[in-house]
């Protein structure tokens, strides 16, 4: 019994390992696989979103804004780092597939940029908010980055990456910062972290860094209940917005060597997240601080 139980589990992460295996040439199988699943899960993405998002403020005539001072731009950071691991995604899905280097970065690297576009024109269509060229800029450089880099070095060598810990400020202000731990990692700017990851092995080629070791660098902000200052001070509130940078340790997980494309895979989509390591912060108001783990 019990060499029968083994025998399925091998078998059945063999069957998994083939499955994942990226296809040397054009499989058309695959290919349609990969353009309906984008489809499916776009479209569900887009129909939560507005459910999420934009199901409480009402619909206007579309219209443009100006948006380029609120929230510390931390939501154009916010934009240009899912356009570009949106991207990452479809063009390994189509690498997965058998296509080319070419139709990996025409077709695949640009549905962020796609995706995030229809995104905006949600926001035009919105009262609360309008379509944004900030937020445009944001997105062609999360695209940009992506691709630039695989024309420059064939690999990834920086990467975004995000962090979030909840806040005290989403219980003052949940109908906007988020009453829930789903809603508040999407609304809460005070909360979030974003991150350009340096891989130094990559930069280096040195055999004594490891090829998983990356140092990061950090952007967030703190103190905020409204977009900007004045916008608080006319609903009657005195915020101390304030812009926060970090230096931290990192993991590249998709350099760590294995033979597995299941665990190539799984360290492909949790290459999005920073992970916890020590930390320094340097504040406008509080100075440097360090933090042993910083989430």
């Amino acid at each position: 019994m019990v060499v029968f139980l083994v025998n399925s589990i091998v078998f059945s992460q063999s069957k998994i390992n083939s499955f994942l295996t990226p296809s040397d040439s054009l499989n058309v199988s695959r290919s349609n696989t990969v353009f309906i699943s984008e489809g499916v899960v776009l479209g569900g993405a887009l129909i939560g979103l507005n459910q999420l998002w934009y199901k409480d403020y009402p619909k206007s005539n579309f219209h443009t804004v100006d948006d380029n001072n609120q929230w510390l731009q931390l939501d154009k950071v916010g934009h240009f780092y899912s356009t570009y691991h949106v991207g990452r995604a479809g063009a390994e899905l189509l690498e997965w597939s058998g296509a080319s280097q070419k139709e990996q970065l025409l077709y695949g690297s640009t549905l962020g940029f796609g995706f995030l576009t229809v995104v905006e024109v949600f926001d035009g269509y919105s009262q609360e908010w309008g379509f944004s060229w900030g937020d445009m800029l944001a997105n062609a450089s999360g695209t940009g980055l992506y691709i630039g880099q695989e024309l420059l070095w064939k690999e990834q060598r920086i990467t975004p990456k995000f962090s979030f810990h909840q806040t005290r400020y989403a219980d003052i202000r949940p109908e906007t910062l988020g009453s829930s731990l789903n809603e508040q990692i999407l609304k809460d700017y005070n909360g979030q972290t974003y991150w350009l990851s340096f891989n130094l092995y990559s930069f280096t080629k040195s055999k004594a860094i490891p090829k998983w070791l990356n140092v990061a660098i950090g952007y967030g902000g703190t103190g905020m209940l409204y977009g900007d200052n004045n916008e608080a001070f006319e609903n009657g509130v005195i915020q101390n917005q304030s812009r926060e940078f970090y230096v931290s340790l990192d993991v590249d997980l998709t350099k760590i060597e294995t033979k597995s494309h299941f665990l190539k895979t799984l360290f492909s989509v949790f290459n999005t997240i920073k992970v916890p390591a020590p930390t320094l912060q340097i504040g406008d108001f509080n100075g440097v601080k360090g933090y042993l783990i910083y989430f």
